[in-house]
């Protein structure tokens, strides 16, 4: 199935209250979705870039595992900044921007690990009644099986 997008150019059209209103509106009802860090700090000991989130949480990349970033001298590491809402690695000398969702998902032991807490979180998720039924089966033997008459 193939889907025709057309796009539209208004590069030209003036920004008014009501566009902008609307805009940031959006931007507020997308503001859950995604990776938003709120602090960035490279630790020359480690060589990795930790990202602090909002409930204080961080996670710590090692620089050499990306070559964007492995390309990058000291300096130029501790000149970086975060941008688009807390979304992306920024640095303007060298007109990089990289999404942090994308460094995270370059790593296999991080994605490995997110999809144990998916998973864990998603077998959470039941009800009183579910769990009475599960705990009588078991003091019954087990799920009770299907048998199929021939």
């Amino acid at each position: 199935m193939t889907t025709t997008v057309k796009v539209q150019s208004r590069f030209d059209e003036p920004v008014t209250q009501e566009v902008l209103t609307e805009a940031l509106e959006r931007g507020r009802q997308r503001g859950g979705e995604g990776i938003h860090a709120t602090a960035l700090q490279y630790v020359p000991q480690l060589q990795s870039l930790l990202f602090s989130f909002p409930d204080h949480s961080a996670v710590a990349l090692p620089v050499r595992n990306y070559p964007e970033l492995a390309a990058l001298n000291d300096a130029e590491l501790q000149a970086l900044t975060l941008g688009f809402g807390g979304s992306a690695l920024c640095l303007e000398a060298r007109d990089l921007h990289i999404s942090i969702a994308g460094l995270v998902s370059a790593s296999q032991p991080l994605m490995d690990m997110a999809a144990t807490l998916i998973a864990a979180r998603n077998g959470r998720q039941t009800s009183p009644a579910k769990t009475a039924a599960a705990r009588s089966n078991g003091r019954k033997g087990g799920r009770p099986r299907l048998t199929v008459a021939l």
